[in-house]
């Protein structure tokens, strides 16, 4: 009995602390104005790669921080995202270029839209010429070195700093400066 008791504990405090993630998580995708969305969806093949990479997200906001493993696959034809938590998968997606089909975890809030983790990833990853290309009118995107950034008219939306080339190895830090969040993308080594 004393067992069933620790178990229980455990798996609460394991949901307990999936929901703080997930919440934090949620609130730097928590859908903003409609003029902040672009309705970013670039065909995979716009990469111009064929990449598999793990990665470790980091979310600091208001003084929180919050971490997230994420292994994404892009090919020409298809782009694969899979998202753990504790070990435990969260999000799952895939984009065939014309239909994103997302799975969520029941505890990941419904703020935390695909289509928005879709966007920011190719925002952050995919050409800026390939995004320039695709942008609705009044935004723009402008790279300068090693930094990206995002404008809706002259105001910078989104900053997006990478330490090395391609755009998918080191770090990557993206700082919205509109939503005062900043996720810190950590590109595992291959062979790790």
């Amino acid at each position: 009995m004393h067992a069933a008791v620790i178990s229980n504990r455990v798996r609460h405090g394991l949901h307990v602390a999936l929901l703080t993630v997930v919440a934090l998580l949620a609130g730097c995708a928590t859908a903003p104005p409609p003029q902040a969305r672009l309705g970013l969806k670039l065909p995979p093949a716009a990469l111009g790669a064929s990449i598999s990479v793990q990665q470790h997200l980091k979310v600091e906001r208001a003084g929180r921080t919050d971490d997230l493993d994420v292994a994404l696959q892009v090919e020409p034809e298809a782009i694969d995202v899979v998202g753990l938590a504790f070990g435990q998968r969260v999000l799952t997606m895939h984009y065939d270029g014309k239909e994103l089909t997302s799975w969520r975890h029941v505890m990941l809030p419904s703020q935390v839209r695909p289509e928005d983790v879709l966007e920011d990833m190719q925002l952050t990853l995919w050409p800026a010429e390939a995004v320039a290309a695709a942008l609705p009118d009044g935004w723009r995107i402008a790279e300068q070195g090693a930094t990206r950034t995002l404008y809706l008219a002259d105001e910078p939306i989104m900053r997006i700093s990478y330490s090395g080339t391609p755009r998918w190895s080191g770090t990557v830090v993206l700082e919205n400066l509109r939503y005062h969040y900043k996720l810190t993308i950590q590109f595992a080594q291959e062979g790790q």
